[in-house]
């Protein structure tokens, strides 16, 4: 006669977030998910730019709060072009009077309503025109590429410029313009990755089944194109801001007194010898904002990238 068996021990949340037999669809995503973020987070860089991120979040968020001075009225006759630390003023005050850290935490709110915005329209469109033209192939493929190519033979700075002098300057029109040069690359990211699984026994059972081929885009390979998609993109945020950054700079982009970064710098140009708080202020927010996107997109990069999880 045997023993009565002992009931097997409860698992941990670790073991029952990376076992190999999940129980339900959703142990499997949050497995997925968990060992994505394990990976991501053994990265310190990468952590850090999640941190800044944040911060970029917590600021846009919490501007009216943080920043309690007008980023528009400024005091020309008490408050005109003083340093840092003067009076209360933080980072300073402009040549309107303005207080330049007001201004700087209101205008991470334009910074971030272009970013999503400009993310929001160009991958989409960049994601549809790469499925399709990888899927279908043939004379489509040929037309699409071909367009695609005639976008990236263009700087973008350049392509963008010549659309906001059609459309006029203002925000709308700057996001605008943005969008239309950015969705190329991320067209060529989602074909390739079309190309490589559209012959796969995966698509191939989905199409035996009867799948159409709408259905087997849409449901089937546009999901295996936006991991990669979202890498491409993270890492393109900083460019989106240096775009909307030189649109501004440039009297294209947001029209004053709207606090956006790039034209407050060409406020501050005058001023950039003697009084260089001006120009340097926003100049420092959009190197930080900038390298914050670029370390959390090669984080991204190694914690998305099948064949750095399976090393």
């Amino acid at each position: 006669m045997t023993g009565p068996t002992t009931p097997a021990a409860p698992l941990t949340r670790r073991q029952w977030l990376l076992s190999d037999r999940p129980q339900s669809r959703l142990q499997a995503r949050l497995g997925r998910a968990y060992i994505t973020w394990r990976q991501f987070s053994a990265n310190h860089l990468a952590v850090l730019g999640l941190v800044i991120i944040v911060g970029l979040l917590f600021m846009a968020v919490f501007a009216d709060v943080i920043a309690t001075k007008s980023p528009v009225i400024g005091d020309l006759a008490n408050a005109r072009l003083l340093p840092p630390g003067t009076q209360g003023y933080l980072l300073g005050t402009d040549d309107q009077g303005r207080d330049i850290f007001s201004r700087i935490m209101h205008g991470s709110r334009l910074t971030l309503l272009v970013i999503v915005l400009v993310a929001i329209i160009s991958a989409p469109i960049g994601l549809l025109v790469g499925t399709v033209s990888g899927y279908v192939g043939g004379w489509l493929d040929a037309v699409l590429m071909r367009i695609t190519d005639i976008f990236l033979a263009f700087p973008k700075l350049v392509l963008a410029l010549a659309f906001v002098a059609a459309l006029g300057p203002g925000i709308q029109n700057a996001i605008i313009a943005i969008a239309i040069t950015s969705w190329p690359p991320y067209a060529r990211i989602a074909r390739a990755e079309t190309l490589t699984v559209r012959r796969s026994d995966y698509i191939s059972a989905v199409r035996l089944m009867g799948a159409s081929p709408l259905r087997i885009i849409f449901r089937h390979v546009m999901p295996l194109c936006i991991s990669s998609l979202i890498v491409r993109v993270t890492l393109d945020m900083a460019g989106i801001i240096l775009t909307a950054a030189g649109l501004g700079f440039l009297g294209l982009g947001a029209q004053p007194p709207l606090p956006e970064w790039g034209a407050m710098i060409a406020a501050g140009r005058r001023f950039i010898l003697d009084q260089w708080w001006v120009a340097a202020m926003p100049g420092f927010a959009i190197l930080i904002v900038s390298l914050g996107f670029n370390l959390l997109g090669d984080g991204l990069r190694d914690a998305l990238d099948p064949q750095e999880s399976g090393r």
